[in-house]
């Protein structure tokens, strides 16, 4: 594999996470390369995890986090595999066995009082080995107007993560869509169905190692073959 030069720190961050390799402008293998960007070689990086003090108003909210789990006999430690700051805003990456219980802390501790939960993300990476697929959660506290991410992370292997729908209703629609595009199985959930493809679809379009596909475009005069039909650049 050729080697990736090494990424700058960007402002804010005291070091990354590199945790692949990415070959071309999308990573995408397989199905020709359309982009023009073959050669391109760069590191697959994250932020690396944040240490006390967070400062401003992340420590308080981690405080009530710690506090609120203890109380359910649940020392954060056990729960919590990571908090990464990045950009302003934070993120707690928990372990999928205590998501429902964090989530409910999250919702129900009067320090925290995260009411609402905007939606759920899928994202892949298929470099990540033992934890390819993500889903990214996004909690909005009205009361104390402060917004928080919690990210699960899972292996493809075993893509199950428990549903939230009972504690935040207005992901039922979310899941659905995350399980239609990437695969991840929200267990639990009412009805797990597709939500954007047909039923009948074979794989999940969104991640990073399904086919590019796609059926020819006729034009006037011409025809525009589908993308894993065109000239691959080298």
């Amino acid at each position: 594999m050729t080697d990736a030069p090494v990424p700058a720190v960007p402002e804010g961050v005291h070091e990354l996470d590199i945790i692949g390799v990415r070959h071309g402008a999308f990573g995408a293998s397989g199905s020709g390369d359309t982009s023009g960007f073959g050669g391109l070689v760069e590191p697959i990086v994250m932020p690396a995890p944040a240490t006390r003090p967070f400062g401003g108003w992340f420590d308080e909210v981690s405080d009530e986090i710690e506090l609120s789990l203890e109380a359910r006999n649940l020392p954060a430690t056990g729960v919590i595999e990571k908090v990464v700051i990045h950009r302003g805003e934070i993120t707690y990456h928990v372990r999928r066995e205590h998501l429902v219980a964090f989530a409910t802390a999250l919702r129900d501790e009067p320090g925290l009082r995260f009411e609402l939960c905007l939606g759920v993300d899928g994202v892949h990476y298929p470099d990540e080995e033992g934890r390819e697929l993500h889903a990214v959660y996004h909690f909005l506290s009205i009361t104390h107007n402060n917004r928080v991410r919690v990210e699960v992370s899972v292996p493809d292997g075993d893509p199950v993560i428990p549903s939230l729908v009972a504690l935040f209703p207005t992901l039922d629609w979310h899941e659905r869509e995350t399980w239609d595009m990437f695969g991840i199985v929200f267990e639990g959930h009412p009805a797990l169905t597709r939500i954007l493809m047909p039923d009948d679809w074979p794989g999940h379009p969104q991640r990073k190692d399904y086919p590019l596909g796609g059926i020819p475009v006729e034009f006037k005069g011409a025809t525009t073959p589908p993308p894993d039909q065109r000239r691959s650049y080298n």
